[in-house]
């Protein structure tokens, strides 16, 4: 009688489940809390490793003679031209930045009566203070100096982060079959197929998202690098590496190498001022009406309101790491949205001609 009607010892097995069930969820939810950055770290390296899978298959592919790379070589050149390129932009971009930063901490105090002077004779600059503008100077260029050397437990921090991701992301690289069958291996097996063939077009479209990317990459920098030489634009290598590098970054890249550029040009002349800004007013324009289109709509299928939206969540909930996975971030939950929640009609022919016939 119990066992067929339900009765209250049912009831309250089924009760005590639910108690059990949703305090797990709450225990879950907290020690996801507690270790949200080691998360949000493994999340971004397993990411890297899915955008990067095409590189390194493409670079197993190929042949030297008899010779031909295994997956682990492919990822050891990866890593070492990463490496490389990280290493050749230190030597190039830091040496003059820092000698210039040392001349211009040394020129200041015999420069600043001068440029106090100056200011003087400034219609309605009569009022300012000059000793106490002059005591502030002197301050902050010797808190800046202080500022630095407490800022370096920080920078330590961060450069551990960085590292810790790289490799992380060649483990992922080197096992992420495996991590990944074994998530799968905890969906039920009806469900089982349709998300991993979700996933599996996902990645592809990850992979895509890396090619264009790199493309606009390239092409920013080369035109960037071209016109800094040709205004004479201070640390021109430097600079157009690093526009092109952080043009990864979607809207904040750009803005960031904007700025940068526009500062440096004012430090010699308003006229290279004046020939930066043409350039990125006319690339910007050029890269929105043609590149992009061309390039990365037939990629990632994503429109661009997308894009802005998964910029902004992902700045706002992991700052500039998070705007850098934020696209193939908007790509994966597009696929999942497209494939689980999106109502598809199986017979777009005949809903045409019904409403037709309306």
């Amino acid at each position: 009688m119990n066992a067929t009607n339900g009765t209250p010892r049912t009831r309250g097995r089924t009760l005590r489940s639910d108690i059990l069930f949703a305090f797990a969820v709450a225990v879950a939810c907290y020690l996801a809390w507690l270790l949200r950055h080691v998360l949000l770290l493994l999340y971004v390296s397993a990411l890297f490793a899915v955008v990067l899978k095409p590189l390194v298959c493409f670079i197993s592919d190929l042949r030297f003679g008899r010779f031909r790379p295994f997956r682990k070589v492919a990822i050891f050149v990866l890593l070492l031209a990463v490496i490389g390129g990280l290493t050749a932009f230190g030597f190039v971009a830091i040496p003059p930045v820092v000698s210039d930063l040392d001349d211009f901490t040394r020129e200041v105090p015999a420069r600043l009566p001068h440029i106090l002077d100056a200011l003087r004779r400034i219609p309605f600059a009569g009022h300012i203070n000059t000793d106490a503008l002059t005591a502030r100077v002197e301050g902050a260029i010797t808190d800046s100096a202080s500022y630095v050397l407490h800022s370096l437990k920080n920078w330590a921090g961060a450069i551990f982060s960085i590292a810790m991701c790289l490799i992380l992301t060649v483990y992922f690289s080197l096992e992420g079959d495996t991590a990944y069958h074994w998530v799968l291996s905890l969906v039920p097996i009806d469900y089982r197929d349709r998300l991993d063939h979700a996933l599996r077009r996902a990645e592809g479209r990850m992979g895509k998202w890396l090619l264009g990317q790199g493309t606009l990459m390239l092409i920013l920098g080369l035109a960037s690098t071209v016109t800094y030489l040709a205004l004479h634009v201070r640390y021109a290598y430097a600079l157009g590496f690093l526009t092109g590098l952080l043009n990864i970054i979607p809207v904040v890249g750009a803005a960031v190498c904007i700025a940068l550029a526009l500062l440096v040009a004012a430090v010699d002349s308003w006229g290279r001022v004046l020939g930066v800004a043409i350039f990125y007013a006319v690339y910007i324009n050029l890269e929105n009406s043609f590149l992009i289109p061309r390039i990365m709509k037939s990629r990632v299928d994503l429109p661009g309101l997308s894009i802005l939206v998964g910029l902004l969540i992902g700045s706002e909930v992991a700052g500039v790491v998070g705007a850098l996975v934020s696209v193939p971030t908007a790509v994966l939950v597009s696929v999942l949205l497209d494939e689980y929640l999106v109502v598809k009609d199986e017979n777009p022919s005949v809903a045409v001609n019904t409403v037709s016939r309306r």
